[in-house]
């Protein structure tokens, strides 16, 4: 079984960090390293904290064989010898139990941080969501405080958490504390569901269609099953007994990684709708024939570029193609794409703040919400 851990939770952590490597490719692509925000920073840092803590897992399984000072009789804690092997070993995995728990939070709440950068940066320009930001930093702030003083501190002194005799008490057991286990649990989903309910208002009123809504309801939706992920961890914690040291270990790696996913796929998802819209329209155009002359001598352009044919009607409606939007690109964000089409760049260009105040003093939009400006560059 530890074998099979072993295989599981470095595979986990190779696809998580190939995440990671992709999502950098995806803003470098999108923003450029120049416009790299917090969250892509912090971001590289999160995949750091979580190869230390699969290597406190494998540790955990490994090194010390799922043992800590839980799940002992009293008879067994009095009989067992500070010099044996196996005190070594549960002493060594409580140890252990502490770091990999400080290590478990502190991604959490770096990947919540790294959400709430991102969501301060797609809601910019939305002056009623400004507020909710603010709020989402300082919960995750206190939380993060309260969590790690749960740990360090719920035990003192410190040393009683590798206690083997006399019995420290749960509190004391790492693997097992249960005030290790509902703080954790309670605070992180208390942050998960307030960071899931910031996009809705957006999504509900932006002027989509109600697939690409839909896509963009399950894509910010992600944090459901980090959530689910940490409560059945819980669950299995205080109900694993024995086992409790390395359930704590092989889950914790489990749940992390389901957030490493969900924490990157919004950057990843708009490059890869790209992709896959470059590639449908490639293929489509494979199997159309030309129903357009090529341009002749002396700079006419065909129609086909956006331009009417020279010599022939003059005053006609240029033809439009259809123009790349990028998939977050709702009303009133500042998120800036440049995505070229044929002859053309598109650049989705927010509204600043007194136009988008003006606007909504003169109830342009339902609801507040703006439309945005296009600003097409050619290029002869």
């Amino acid at each position: 079984m530890a074998d099979d851990f072993v295989i599981e939770a470095f595979t986990l952590l190779a696809l998580a960090i190939l995440t990671i490597a992709c999502r950098i490719t995806a803003r470098w692509i999108t923003a450029g390293p120049k416009n790299f925000a917090l969250d892509d920073y912090l971001m590289p840092v999160a995949g750091i904290v979580y190869a230390l803590e699969t290597a406190a897992a494998y540790c955990v399984s490994a090194w010390w064989h799922g043992l800590a000072n839980n799940s002992m009789t009293a008879t067994e804690r009095a009989s067992l010898s500070p010099q044996s092997e196996e005190y070594r070993l549960r002493v060594g995995g409580s140890k252990t139990q502490v770091l990999g728990w400080s290590l478990y939070t502190t991604l959490l709440w770096l990947l919540k941080t790294c959400m709430a950068v991102f969501y301060s940066r797609l809601t910019a320009g939305l002056y009623q969501m400004t507020q909710r930001i603010r709020i989402a930093y300082l919960l995750i702030a206190c939380t993060y405080i309260a969590v790690i003083l749960s740990i360090l501190l719920g035990c003192r002194p410190l040393h009683r958490n590798w206690q083997i005799h006399p019995d420290p008490g749960n509190y004391c057991q790492p693997a097992v504390s249960h005030i290790d286990v509902y703080v954790t649990v309670t605070l992180n989903v208390a942050t998960d569901v307030y960071l899931i309910s910031i996009p809705f208002p957006i999504l509900f009123k932006a002027r989509l269609p109600w697939r690409e809504k839909l896509e963009l309801v399950v894509l910010f939706s992600g944090g459901l099953f980090v959530m689910a992920a940490g409560i059945l961890r819980c669950v299995l914690i205080v109900t694993a007994g024995a086992n409790g040291a390395s359930q704590a270990g092989s889950w914790a790696c489990r749940e992390t990684f389901v957030a490493v996913i969900i924490g990157n796929l919004p950057m990843i998802y708009p490059v890869c709708r790209r992709l896959g819209k470059r590639a449908a329209g490639f293929w489509s155009s494979q199997g159309q024939s030309p129903s357009h002359p090529k341009a002749g001598a002396g700079g006419a352009r065909s129609s086909t570029s956006g331009y009417p044919l020279s010599g022939s009607e003059p005053h006609s409606t240029p033809s439009r193609k259809k123009r790349f939007r990028h998939p977050l690109s709702l009303p009133d964000t500042q998120w800036t794409q440049l995505g070229p089409v044929g002859d053309e760049q598109i650049m989705l260009v927010a509204m600043d703040g007194e136009e988008g105040n003006s606007r909504r003093e003169g109830g342009g939009g339902q609801g507040g919400i703006h439309v945005v400006k296009e600003l097409v560059i050619t290029r002869d």
